[in-house]
């Protein structure tokens, strides 16, 4: 069900709200979070997707912000989205126009699930400080996404300079089943024969390359070359060497991996490109500030992009 409400107030799409659930039309869940999602007007159907699929994990409150016109009249325009068309979840999406606009605080506060943490999430990119957005000063975890930037490089450092704990990127997130293997196939092998370098290969526009990288050369502080690909073919292979054998993670294509290991049969692994709903949903499941990603995208970045050999393939 979805019910339009042309130029409103957040009182009277609270009210609506709470007559939707009178009427029977609405089953009232137990909502674990309030999930804010600060778009565009117009582009934020596909995150909306995403979060109704991940809802079905997570059910939560989904507070769509999505900017107008500033040089429109200014007033505000709600939908409210239950049953078959919010997932698991009530979808809430306001747009706002005129002085109503830009990022607004006042708009989501009186719309926010009593005593429930607060995710705020920006699709296409991040905003100049997310921890000190208006959304973001009050939201307990703060969710960007670089690659949706026109340069996800600059964007990644940016992130890196205005870090705060509660911070993390989905350029990240798509990394988790990467750093599994990884770190599985060094398991396996004596610390005695140690990693002396490094070799990462990924898509010259792929945020996800250059966190890869800077993981691995923090954590195994040896040499690195990063080898970029030509833009859209995300990562593609990782390298580790050792004096008797190399450790290879290869993904030709978009899903299935070629993993080589010293003295040991080829192994053929499935590692697709996660989708945006995974990402989201990975995240989701913790409320807890992302220590490891804070020290990455920090400490990790700035000792790699001072120490890096770029090479293009």
């Amino acid at each position: 069900m979805i019910v339009d409400l042309p130029n409103t107030t957040t009182s009277k799409i609270t009210k609506r709200i709470v007559k939707l659930r009178e009427q029977g039309g609405v089953v009232a869940l137990s909502r674990v979070l309030t999930l804010v999602v600060i778009t565009q007007d117009g582009m934020g159907e596909d995150a909306i997707e995403a979060a109704n699929l991940a809802s079905r994990e997570h059910p939560c409150r989904i507070i769509v912000l999505a900017s107008g016109s500033p040089e429109e009249p200014t007033r505000l325009d709600g939908q409210i989205r239950v049953g078959g068309d919010a997932g698991a979840s009530e979808v809430i999406v306001l747009r706002g126009y005129g002085e109503l606009s830009a990022e607004n605080e006042s708009l989501v506060s009186a719309l926010l699930l009593p005593d429930a943490p607060i995710v705020a999430w920006w699709p296409h990119g991040a905003p100049a400080s997310a921890s000190e957005s208006p959304v973001g000063r009050i939201a307990h975890r703060r969710i960007t996404d670089s690659a949706n930037s026109s340069d996800p490089r600059a964007a990644l450092t940016h992130i890196a300079g205005t870090y705060a704990a509660g911070d993390t990127d989905l350029a990240w997130t798509r990394l988790t089943n990467w750093r599994i293997q990884l770190a599985a196939a060094l398991d396996q092998f004596d610390p005695s024969d140690p990693i002396t370098g490094l070799q990462v290969e990924g898509a010259s526009d792929s945020p996800s390359t250059l966190l890869l990288a800077s993981w691995l050369h923090r954590a195994l502080d040896v040499p690195i070359t990063v080898t970029e690909d030509q833009q859209g073919t995300g990562i593609r292979r990782v390298v580790m060497e050792r004096a008797t054998g190399n450790i290879e993670l290869f993904r030709p294509g978009n899903s299935e991996a070629i993993l080589t290991l010293p003295g040991q049969p080829v192994q053929k692994l499935s590692l697709p490109r996660r989708s945006l709903q995974d990402c989201l949903a990975e995240e989701l499941r913790r409320l807890d500030p992302d220590e490891v990603f804070g020290e990455v995208v920090t400490e990790g970045m700035t000792k790699l992009l001072a120490e890096e050999k770029v090479v293009q393939a």
